[in-house]
């Protein structure tokens, strides 16, 4: 049934034992959808399963405290199996860490069909050679509406896990030691985190076992 303890008993507790409230930080904004550049229709309108590998991805942008400033980090991701597929950081907000990480992605999962690429509106999707970038690759924009996160939530449910799983419970002395964990997180996240959309599987483990049940 529990005991009654008042607020200030338990802060004291928690200062004696060493513990802190894990909070979530201030919201910052990570790119801007105030831009006159091209939108692209919401073509995946929350459909966030897919039946095949390499046909629906989706992609954000998020960031990192450290004692040196703030890592930004961009990551592409793949419907069917949630799998990070791609992935970019940097002190800088810049138009080249998207880049980045859809180059990663394509590099890696070498998609022999089209491919649809949700993101939210800000500028660095929106932009003239990331929209070059996505033709060169056979690659079609999705994007979100405005100010709504939910068009997108298959991404954010990945940040939700690794700020939660990872980042609030650790204070970075620097980019390279935030980099380094989050790389760590991205293999752990992707060869041994469950999922129940997955059948409690890893992506990678959901990835093999249908790609030899097709074979």
């Amino acid at each position: 049934m529990g005991h009654a303890c008042g607020r200030h008993r338990v802060a004291r507790l928690m200062r004696e034992a060493g513990l802190r409230v894990r909070s979530h930080k201030r919201w910052r904004l990570v790119s801007s959808s105030r831009h006159a550049l091209p939108i692209a229709p919401n073509h995946l309108d929350r459909q966030f399963a897919s039946d095949r590998a390499n046909r629906h991805w989706v992609s954000d942008m998020t960031y990192v405290r450290t004692a040196q400033g703030w890592l930004y980090l961009a990551v592409v991701l793949d419907l069917y199996s949630r799998a990070v597929v791609g992935w970019a950081m940097h002190h800088r907000m810049q138009q080249a860490l998207v880049h980045a990480a859809l180059e990663m992605a394509v590099a890696r999962r070498q998609p022999k069909e089209e491919v649809l690429l949700h993101s939210d509106r800000g500028s660095q999707y929106c932009a003239y050679d990331y929209q070059a970038l996505l033709r060169r690759h056979r690659i079609v924009p999705s994007h979100s509406r405005p100010g709504n996160c939910w068009d997108n939530a298959a991404m954010e449910s990945f940040f939700r896990s690794l700020k939660a799983e990872r980042v609030y419970l650790t204070r970075y002395t620097s980019y390279q030691e935030a980099k380094a964990d989050l790389f760590d997180y991205i293999r752990f996240y992707n060869h041994r985190r469950r999922h129940s959309t997955l059948g409690y599987l890893s992506p990678m483990e959901f990835e093999r076992r249908y790609a030899s049940s097709n074979s």
